[in-house]
């Protein structure tokens, strides 16, 4: 087969870090072709989108960079180039205004994603960026073309420069399906195993539990886990009992600490707080006066306010002789065990962790044993909490791709 030939850049995948990635190369006079495999782009841009476009956060840049984890300085990097202050500016030139919500967190004054992704590709077309859906990657054939499947059979194309915005593994109906991985594993490129990243996890609840209390929110809550270097650590916030375990705001932003900790032992176990506004001496004493005869369920109301799912979860860890035992009774309550088997699968988890080991790339994020090839967005390898972190990096990613391949290309 006849290669098609591309002298300018190829852009595989039309996310957020893709788009961005042709964005910025246009910018810098490269001729742009984004090939996505889905009917449209945006698919997982437009499903974050769905409750609020979260698109980025407010919190001062020190404590922003932290939330990387790991990662921290070399997305800091990154974010030098394209920060939270620079994509609501970015957002502003779409004509779509921003706002700080009372949790920090930014959303469009409309709080939706479709009018910013329509506004976005229109722009793009119209500075010239050339869009191909149903062009699912391949991988490369043997001389080093690109190879995709299309409505009209397979297409090759020999590019100038190519940008890999494929995603992770996370919501692969969208067409984040990590299919690319043993392509560029095969080529030398190191590649840490995807794993799930903002997800909830199994921990095996009655069937009577999960039958009747499966879909009820846990709040407010605060929970209590060890690192891996043992040091304890607390956050409030809000989760919710599912079918098989829990999930939720305050699980998501423990996923990654409480996987690894699941990886490293075979099962690990978060402490929940279910009455934080108060202390155990209160708990204790209150709790310790006599019900007469009034049943658990109304001592446990009246006197800690558990009631509905909480007072479940006390049922659920505890036989009967320590329920009746008041002490025993108030310290479950501020550190009730939940006992977590493992994360739920990687195609439920709202984002991924491992993909393109960082050290695989250089500065301006192309592949040292791939010349002319680069990645960005969430198929690199790192991850970070919900609340606009992970699309903030996206962003950022693909605008120093697509800068990269245009002085690529140029030179």
């Amino acid at each position: 087969m006849v290669a098609d030939t591309a002298s300018g850049l190829v852009i595989i995948g039309g996310g957020p870090a893709g788009l961005m990635a042709a964005e910025s190369a246009r910018a810098a006079g490269v001729d742009v072709d984004v090939c996505e495999g889905k009917g449209s782009v945006g698919r997982k841009f437009l499903l974050a989108g769905k409750g609020g476009m979260n698109l980025t956060h407010g919190e001062a840049k020190a404590e922003f960079v932290q939330r990387y984890g790991a990662r921290a300085k070399d997305i800091g990097r990154w974010l030098e180039t394209f920060d939270a202050d620079d994509l609501r500016a970015w957002a502003r030139g779409l004509g779509v205004e921003t706002f700080v919500g009372s949790s920090g967190r930014v959303f469009p004054s409309d709080l939706k994603a479709a009018p910013l992704l329509r506004g976005w590709v229109h722009r793009l077309r119209e500075n010239g960026v050339r869009f191909h859906v149903h062009h699912r990657w391949l991988g490369w054939d043997q001389h080093g073309a690109l190879r995709f499947d299309t409505p009209a059979g397979e297409r090759v194309v020999q590019a100038g420069a190519t940008v890999l915005a494929l995603g992770g593994g996370s919501w692969p109906q969208l067409g984040s399906d990590g299919t690319w991985q043993p392509w560029l594993a095969a080529r030398g490129v190191d590649v840490a195993p995807l794993q799930p990243s903002n997800c909830g996890f199994d921990i095996g609840w009655s069937e009577l539990l999960a039958t009747r209390h499966a879909g009820a929110p846990l709040k407010p809550v605060v929970a209590h886990w060890r690192d891996a270097q043992g040091q304890g650590h607390q956050r409030q916030g809000e989760c919710v009992i599912t079918e098989t375990g829990i999930e939720g705001s305050l699980i998501y932003a423990l996923s990654a600490t409480l996987r690894d900790a699941i990886a490293r032992h075979g099962h690990t176990t978060l402490q929940l707080d279910l009455a934080p506004d108060r202390t155990l001496e209160r708990l204790q004493r209150d709790l310790a006066k006599p019900r007469g005869s009034r049943s658990l369920s109304e001592h446990l109301r009246r006197q800690a306010g558990i009631v509905g799912v909480k007072a479940a979860l006390l049922r659920e860890v505890l036989k009967t002789e320590q329920l009746n035992d008041s002490t025993v009774l108030a310290n479950t309550i501020k550190r009730l065990p939940l006992h977590l088997k493992q994360p739920r699968p990687i195609a439920e988890a709202i984002s991924s962790s491992g993909g393109v080991r960082l050290e695989a790339m250089n500065d301006a994020l192309m592949l040292n044993d791939l010349p002319g090839v680069f990645c960005a967005g969430e198929m690199l390898d790192w991850e970070a909490p919900t609340g606009g972190y992970l699309l903030t990096a996206c962003y950022a990613s693909g605008r120093i791709a697509g800068q990269g391949a245009a002085a690529w290309l140029k030179r």
